[in-house]
């Protein structure tokens, strides 16, 4: 497997020296959240994106691509009743896709609990679709940076809307563009009534990335999900994409999370 671990635990560090950091720990990929460079995506200027990707490239690490991907600006929304909000927003997701092209990224995760939320008094099935409509807006644009949007089951205390691998699953198919895929969080299984093992095999052929972490919010090891079935569970479905830490929960400081976790992943996932 291959190990990348998300920027946003390196709170107030500038890029180069969390990819020194992760470098030196042993990581080979980094994924990024765009608010961590930018409030706003056209900010980052062509250069700034060539020096973050050389930067990263001079030490060994790819930059995996994107997450946490509509935290900013305010205002974006993909389940909007305005459908002029909608397409503010299909066009933000489509130029954090040029983004993640021009950093060498192959995955966009898509999370964004809160600009995803359906309104208590909209119709589902319109919400649904609408969001399904902002998706496949992506899809051209994807397949032409070499890009997969990867939408991310969230559990029920976060939003209410693509809660489980199956409804992600679902809208996958529904979407049918093949750039438009899936990808799977450890946490957000351990809030699913299936075992993770039984659900990781339900999504084989249609994940394209998969976060690592601990139902307690923490790293990989730091709590009592056990990974040794997960990883038989990867490698019996054929995955051999990268495995990305991604943590909730900073108290042990970021040093310490990334390079437990990596030392656990090793050592149970091989």
């Amino acid at each position: 497997m291959r190990y990348a671990i998300c920027n946003e635990l390196f709170q107030g560090w500038d890029h180069r020296r969390v990819v020194d950091y992760v470098a030196a720990a042993g990581y080979t990929g980094l994924e990024i959240a765009p608010y961590t460079l930018a409030e706003h995506v056209d900010e980052i200027t062509p250069a700034r994106r060539r020096e973050l990707r050389t930067i990263a490239e001079d030490r060994g690490i790819a930059i995996t691509g994107l997450h946490w991907l509509l935290v900013k600006p305010p205002g974006l929304h993909i389940c909007h009743p305005d459908a002029a909000v909608r397409t503010r927003t299909a066009d933000y997701l489509r130029r954090l896709v040029d983004l993640c092209g021009d950093l060498g990224g192959a995955v966009m995760v898509f999370g964004s609990p809160n600009q995803r939320k359906i309104a208590a008094d909209l119709p589902r099935a319109d919400a649904v679709g609408w969001a399904r409509e902002v998706f496949a807006s992506c899809g051209p644009t994807a397949a032409a940076r070499g890009v997969t949007l990867c939408l991310e089951a969230l559990p029920e205390d976060l939003t209410n809307f693509l809660n489980t691998n199956a409804e992600v699953r679902e809208s996958v198919a529904a979407i049918g563009h093949p750039n438009i895929q899936m990808m799977i969080d450890v946490k957000s299984m351990c809030a699913e009534s299936i075992p993770v093992p039984d659900n990781i095999r339900a999504c084989a052929g249609v994940f394209r990335y998969v976060h690592a972490n601990d139902s307690n919010l923490k790293g990989p090891g730091f709590g009592a999900v056990d990974y040794a079935p997960i990883a038989a569970t990867l490698r019996d479905v054929g995955y051999d994409g990268w495995i990305s830490v991604e943590v909730f929960n900073y108290d042990e400081g970021p040093e310490f999370i990334a390079t437990k976790s990596l030392e656990y992943l090793r050592r149970v996932v091989g």
